[in-house]
């Protein structure tokens, strides 16, 4: 097929280069990176010309909406435009209600399993969109990540992946905390793994994803906490379920008190440009006031 690909940082460039390895024609456009190994276009609009599908990897809502009007212009009526971005919700739909003027169908299609599983292609994907759309963009889904999940109409796929990440911070936020308090009663840190990790507090924060060095399988707390997922990141999409989550109606105090812990990490400590869950050693050297 022949792609066009918005967005190439580091989620985006090495979702590109598995397409190009699988042998699709792929022309990319960022306005800063410049990846190796990746056609480069002088505008968006131009890399979408003639493209049979348009894919993006955008930081937030207001850049979608603005490439998608360059974009839809440039493509023609039938192709489908396959946002992987993490965005709100409601950009998400407006983007898929302006594309719809054009005839093109849109698939929001957020990702999760971070770097790693981009360079991999072992993302699993939450798709919203029609189900038309999705049979025709799954061979390249099937490249880029291991598993897909049709979570229903337009933004629905950005409505789960809000909710997963909720849950993922105040977990790793809890499982920091806990870590931190064991220390404290002096129980071994892999005394406390060996427990949680087999007994009704296991998690992914906990199982897979261990924020303690040298306990459990390998993480980036076994890399000083270099960012696998960054702590900005999980901040924005804190947010993200919590505006959501305003705008539902919806309660939900713990998604907010752990929007609070990380905006107070990353805003006021040294949490930019670490893992999110450094957030153990942030804990390890506080004391409780």
């Amino acid at each position: 097929m022949n792609i066009a690909f918005i967005g190439l940082g580091n989620m985006g460039a090495p979702m590109a280069r598995n397409l190009i390895a699988a042998g699709h024609q792929v022309t990319g456009f960022d306005t800063a990176a410049r990846p190796e190994g990746i056609p480069l276009a002088a505008s968006a609009a131009e890399a979408a010309a003639g493209a049979d599908i348009a894919i993006t990897m955008l930081p937030n809502g207001a850049i979608l909406r603005a490439v998608a009007s360059d974009v839809l212009p440039a493509l023609s009526a039938g192709v489908i435009l396959l946002d992987c971005s993490t965005v709100d919700v409601t950009s998400a739909r407006a983007v898929a209600a302006e594309a719809a003027t054009h005839n093109i169908q849109t698939l929001d299609a957020p990702v999760s399993g971070g770097i790693g599983g981009a360079q991999s292609g072992t993302l699993t994907f939450m798709v919203g969109g029609a189900s038309e759309a999705l049979a025709k963009a799954a061979p390249l889904l099937d490249v880029m990540g291991a598993r897909t999940v049709h979570c229903g109409p337009a933004g629905n796929g950005q409505a789960a992946k809000i909710c997963n990440n909720m849950i993922l911070g105040a977990t790793m936020v809890a499982t920091c905390e806990a870590f931190a308090l064991a220390d404290k009663l002096g129980l071994d840190r892999q005394a406390m793994f060996d427990v949680v990790s087999t007994s009704s507090g296991q998690s992914w924060s906990m199982n897979t994803y261990c924020p303690a060095p040298g306990v459990g399988p390998q993480s980036p707390a076994d890399n000083d906490y270099q960012p696998g997922f960054a702590a900005e990141l999980m901040l924005k999409d804190l947010r993200l379920s919590q505006d959501a989550a305003e705008a539902a109606g919806s309660p939900t105090p713990m998604g907010a008190a752990a929007t609070a812990e990380y905006a107070s990490f990353v805003q006021q400590e040294d949490g930019q440009g670490r893992d999110f869950s450094a957030m153990l050693p942030r804990f390890s050297g506080k004391n409780r006031d």
